[in-house]
């Protein structure tokens, strides 16, 4: 299961695994969870299980048989380090990413902890790029676990934003992408907050990414931030 995104910081989501379940105040709308109701009453095998934590064996191999080099978000379905995907799967997928380096795998966790206990048994090529979910203060402490990794590419998704973060460990970190929550019942994201973090990235030399500002109706609400628009990559990125 692979398919182009309008995710605007990729250009194609891969899904070995579908499925979640809440760990922090950033889960509380959950964007995949609302896509798996969609698709389960469009009665997708794949959700079957509903939006229980599902492995796809058959998916691990995909990206192999992709010729052009891809920007990939995996799992962008579900968490890679969720506690019910054993170790023996998440190195599955690993080695493929690794045995696939013309592509770009972005892999983005809430469980910083799981990926820090299991990051020495993992290959760390580097067209995998490895972040963690920031949504405020108290979660912060993710950002030590993906510092402790040997990932060549470290990011924050600052998304959903729903508090200030203005003490931010950027020590080691290659990218930041900031977007406010979308959808019913989204959570408002306050300018102040956004512009701290980009002055914080702007002191640390860390490229930034503005994904959205959110809203009910994210298409009304658009991604300018002070008057432009920051679509920054990662520098090897931009290099190749």
């Amino acid at each position: 299961m692979a398919t182009k995104s309008n995710i605007e910081w990729t250009e194609m989501t891969w899904n070995p695994v579908t499925g979640c379940t809440k760990i922090s105040q950033g889960c509380k709308h959950c964007y995949a969870e609302r896509m798996a109701k969609r698709l389960i009453a469009m009665g997708s095998d794949r959700y079957r299980n509903g939006f229980t934590v599902t492995l796809h064996p058959d998916l691990v191999d995909v990206p192999r048989s992709w010729r052009q080099p891809r920007v990939v978000f995996v799992n962008s379905m579900s968490d890679l380090f969720h506690d019910d995907i054993p170790l023996a799967y998440i190195q599955r997928v690993f080695a493929t990413m690794r045995d696939c380096p013309h592509h770009t795998f972005q892999v983005l966790t809430k469980r910083s902890e799981r990926l820090a206990e299991f990051a020495p048994y993992l290959p760390w090529p580097k067209n995998v790029w490895m972040g963690v979910s920031v949504e405020d203060s108290r979660v912060v402490h993710r950002v030590a676990d993906l510092q402790a990794t040997p990932a060549a590419v470290r990011f924050l998704s600052l998304e959903p934003l729903i508090g200030p973060l203005d003490n931010l460990p950027l020590q080691g970190i290659h990218w930041a992408i900031v977007g406010g929550e979308s959808g019913p019942k989204a959570r408002p994201m306050q300018k102040q907050w956004v512009n701290s973090i980009l002055r914080q990235c702007r002191a640390a030399k860390v490229p930034f990414f503005f994904k959205q500002w959110g809203g009910v109706r994210k298409d009304l609400t658009g991604r300018a931030l002070n008057g432009r628009i920051y679509d920054e990559m990662p520098r090897v990125l931009q290099a190749a």
